[in-house]
Order: structure tokens, then sequence, then C-alpha cells
């Protein structure tokens, strides 16, 4: 029987996916699925909600149990996915936007680069490893599955400082053709199976690098039709970088506008307006999910008749290749090692990865085009710099990772950024590991 652990299985609507995506794998079907959170309520809904999809969709076959002890849950686990977010939206993702807003900083979203995602690794990462150093003990030969934001900088760490096999997994790829057709106006006028694409770059930053429909090089299309679409729309971000450099890009503009220096800009507030860029969005969505929840609990966990729609999400995709042998292909986060020839090697990339018995097998890519590497490199000097903040407790790489920050060296001082970040460590207190001097 395969065993399934998911850490930080109170986020209830995501594990319905992938756990829900596992129960109709009929290789994972019978699984013992084994929940951990540590927020006992949401814990518990999650575990109804799973089990009245076992009940009315998998004839009962799965075996699925709460565990309050992490290391339980962990004992002998096949895979275990990663899905938690240390402090939540309060105290600490309201800490990280409102903080830096006294020292006129603008964020989107704030989970991945900037200065959110720096303080968001630096919460997260240490538990990450606690719970690693726990799978090398009592699950070692388990595929550690990573969701949880910031992907690149987590799986890093995660493969950097651990024996662990791990992959970050983020749906960007999956959905960047589509959603590009979306923005286009042209997706019912074509039928994507008629199109091959190939993807590469690092997380929410991989860039669509060729596209072809039945052989031809379909790009031309996409920049005329690109360039036609008029300012603001709801990816003005993307199609200007697409301009500029000549490629679309996979994660959203709200994303990418806070990970290039070139659109929340002080000196420049008109750009906001011009490009649509929904300055404070994250915390918006996380009020609404919050209310949202409140409505849906009821349909969600104490249905009795819900069943679930196998998703797009890539896990159950993975463990199935991996205990059956059938290969599937999907893009995800991994150490470079020489696979994107003009990035440094330990970086953590996005690039296709065949799967089957032996693994998570990533590809070749060899050398981006100049300008996306150059592109890629800004955001990999923080990666890299706050993972070694992280890893060595070590303080002065916190100020170096934010000092080269596109975003936070485009808008603040050098001594801005210093007293930014002294001034975040002492809010997140506990929630942080004490750093040396």
């Amino acid at each position: 029987m395969v065993k399934i652990t998911f850490i930080g299985a109170g986020s209830t609507i995501f594990t319905k996916n992938v756990l829900g995506d596992a129960m109709l794998t009929p290789s994972l079907s019978d699984a013992h699925i084994a929940l951990y959170d540590i927020n006992e309520k949401r814990l518990n809904e999650s575990e109804l909600m799973l089990k009245n999809i076992n009940k009315n969709a998998n004839d009962n076959r799965a075996d699925i149990v709460s565990y309050q002890d992490r290391r339980e849950a962990l004992k002998d686990a096949d895979f275990v996915i990663n899905a938690i977010q240390v402090g939540g939206y309060k105290p600490s993702t309201v800490i990280d936007f409102e903080i830096p807003q006294k020292y006129g900083l603008q964020q989107t979203i704030g989970d991945t680069m900037g200065i959110g995602g720096i303080f968001r690794t630096l919460r997260t990462l240490p538990v990450m490893l606690e719970f690693a150093k726990e799978m090398e003990e009592l699950c070692p030969d388990a595929w550690l599955l990573n969701y949880t934001n910031p992907m690149a900088m987590l799986t890093m760490g995660i493969l950097k400082e651990t024996k662990i096999k791990a992959v970050g997994l983020c749906h960007s790829v999956q959905v960047c053709v589509p959603e590009l057709f979306e923005h286009l106006g042209i997706t019912d006028q074509y039928d994507l199976n008629e199109f091959q694409w190939k993807i590469a770059g690092i997380n929410h930053m991989a860039f669509l690098l060729e596209i072809t429909h039945n052989g031809e090089d379909f790009y031309p299309t996409i920049r005329k039709l690109a360039a036609e679409k008029a300012n603001p729309h709801s990816d003005s971000v993307r199609f200007e970088l697409m301009k500029r450099f000549g490629y679309y890009i996979t994660e959203s503009s709200e994303h990418n506008a806070e990970y290039h220096p070139y659109f929340i800009k002080s000196k420049y507030p008109e750009l906001i307006e011009e490009l649509a860029i929904p300055l404070d969005e994250y915390l918006r969505r996380c009020e609404q999910q919050i209310a949202d929840w409140e409505t849906m609990r009821e349909d969600i966990v104490n249905n009795g008749d819900l069943t679930h729609t196998r998703s797009r999400e890539y896990a159950s995709y993975i463990m199935d290749s991996i205990v059956t042998g059938t290969p599937s292909v999907i893009a995800g986060n991994v150490l470079n090692k020489g696979l994107i020839t003009n990035l440094p090697a330990d970086a953590c990339v996005e690039v296709p990865c065949l799967v089957d018995k032996n693994g998570v097998q990533p590809t070749y890519v060899g050398d981006l085009p100049t300008q996306l590497a150059a592109l890629n490199r800004t955001n990999i000097n923080v990666q890299e710099l706050t993972v070694e903040a992280a890893l060595t407790l070590d303080k002065s790489k916190i100020y170096q990772a934010a000092y080269l920050d596109p975003h936070l060296a485009s808008e603040l001082s050098l001594e801005d950024i210093k007293n930014l970040v002294d001034d975040l460590i002492e809010a997140h207190g506990d929630y942080l590991p004490k750093y040396k001097d």
C-alpha cells in the first residue's frame, strides 16, 4: 500500500484537489493518506471532507488518518506533499505588507520575490528543514513534492541542505499557453492539441521559448496580436515584457510587476493605472478566501454527497508514474546542475522533467536567450543569498539579498533597505530563528 503524507493538510481546498486526484488514480486509490497540520480544527475539516470523497468517488478504498504527531505521519511514507504557510495571513503576511508600506514600498503578491518573498523564505525554510531531517530518518526513500512558495528558494534550500529527493511544483507552466490565448482573444480559434511548445527558466519567471502550430512557428502571430492589444488589460505587464524582451513569461502580470524594477515606481505612479497593476492584491485575495471559506465550509466539509474531478495539479501524475512506471512529463523545479547552461549550477530552475519508476528526471535545455538568462539572474541572486542566510543564520546575507532585489533596489536607499530588514526581523519575532550579527 502506498503511503501519502500531506503536511499542511488544513489547506482544505488544495488538499481536496491533490488528494482527491490521488483517490481517483487507480494505482493510488487504496493509499494510506496521512494528514498533518498544526491547526487541529482545519485538519479535522479536511479529514471529514476527504472521507466524503473517499466514500462517494472511491468506494472507501483509501485509508485516511489525521495525526497529531508529525513523525508518525511521516513514518514509512512513500510521498510527502508540502503545503504549509508559516505565520499565516495574520500576523506574517500582513506584516510583510504593512511595514514596507511605511517606507513607501508597494507590493502586489509578496510571496516569491521582493522583501515579502525573502521573509516568507526565512520563516518557512527552517520548518521545512525540520521535517526534511525527519524524513531522512523515517522515510529516506520518499519523494517530497513541494507546493509552498517561494518555490525556488525553498526547493533550493531543501535540495542543498538535505539528502531528500524533492521537486518543486507549480501550475504556472500548465496554464501558460491557455492563458496567453485567452488574453489574446484567440481561445476559440485554435485547438491547443495542434500546438507544441517549450518552456524553461526559473519558477514564476520561466519563458515560452518556442511554440509551433502544426510545425510552423507561431510566435510571429502572438507578437503581432499582443502589439495590437491596448493597455490597460489584465495581462499588460507580461505583454510589456514580451514587447521589450521578446518572449512570454509563465507567471501572471501581478506577480511579475514586482519581480522587475520597471513597473511599481514612485517616480512613475501613472504606470499603475496604465498597466493595471493591482497593488496589495494578495491581501485582498486572502481576505476574500477567508470570507469565502465561511460560506463554503458547509458545502465542502459536511457535504455527504461531495465528489471530485481530477485536477491539473501534477502530484497524482508524479506519484502514479513512480508507482507504475507509466511515464509522464511535468515542469519541475530542481537544482540546475548544467540543465540551463547560462544560469548558475546551484540555481533552482524550472524545466521539463520525465517521471517514471526512476523518479523525477530533469531534461537538458541548454542556453536561454541571453536577455532571458539575464532577467533570471537578477532573481537568482536574491534567491541564493536568502537561502544562504537561512542556512547560515548570517544576518548580513539577509541585507545583501534585499540590496540586490530588483524592486527594492529601484525604490529604496541602501540604508532604508537595511532598516526595513531590521524592522521586519523584529516584527516577525519568534517566527524567525535568531540571526548572527
